[in-house]
């Protein structure tokens, strides 16, 4: 049940053509509870920041005098060793962070930890057709990101926990919490029901139901189940 979000740094899109991590967020989630227990690192990605400096604003001169990943790679591995990972766009920060690894000759994430959960994948299938960055689900879900006017990995990371737990809110529990009888009351007594009032969709409802399905359709590839139960014949 451990899990760990995750978010990165760096400086640049691409570590094919040598851009480094420049900085490392994780918060610890245990049985959907933070538990407070954090990992938190800057790193001297040994190269100019460049441009990057500009969305993060760690400069140069800040990183000269922080660690190289090696020196922390102990440290960081012990912390996200058998947990699964909770990443915004995880093929990003799994590729910088397994080209880290790969340099110094160690496993990648996949042999590290469990399974990478990547929230903007499902964003876009709770939300199709709609901005999916982070401001935007801290907006959706009521998270306050109003301290975030740089991307920071640690503080990322935490607001990332939040929507994570807003987003999948229910859908831990297979249980059903059924209340006990009020007292006074005899269980399984009979009780008259009014009748029910069926209230029929209009036309124009139904042309709306099938716009938004047809939206969610071509979002999912055509994986939209309601669709797909609309056009079983009935037995």
């Amino acid at each position: 049940m451990r899990k760990v979000i995750l978010d990165t740094e760096t400086t640049g899109l691409d570590f094919r053509t040598g851009d480094r991590v420049v900085e490392i967020g994780c918060v610890e989630l245990v049985g959907r509870r933070i538990t407070g227990q954090r990992y938190h690192t800057y790193l001297n990605p040994g190269r100019p920041v460049a441009d990057s400096e500009r969305i993060h604003g760690l400069s140069d001169e800040f990183l000269a005098d922080k660690p190289k990943f090696a020196e922390v790679v102990n440290e960081f591995v012990d912390f996200i060793r058998g947990a699964d990972l909770v990443i915004h766009n995880a093929s990003f920060d799994v590729g910088f962070l397994d080209n880290e690894l790969g340099l110094l000759d160690r496993e990648g994430i996949a042999l590290t930890c469990g399974e990478v959960i990547d929230t903007l994948r499902m964003a876009r299938e709770i939300r199709p057709g709609k901005k999916n960055n982070l401001d935007a689900l801290c907006n959706e879900f009521g998270v306050d990101n109003s301290g975030r006017q740089l991307h920071g990995a640690l503080l990322d990371a935490e607001l990332l926990a939040e929507v994570y737990l807003a987003m999948t809110r229910g859908q831990n529990s297979l249980e059903i919490a059924f209340e006990a009888p009020a007292a006074g009351l005899a269980v399984g007594r009979a009780r008259q029901r009014p009748p029910l009032m069926v209230l029929r969709a209009s036309g124009e409802e139904l042309a709306e139901h099938a716009r938004v399905l047809a939206e969610i359709g071509k979002e999912s590839k055509g994986k939209c189940l309601w669709s797909a139960q609309d056009a079983t014949p009935a037995a």
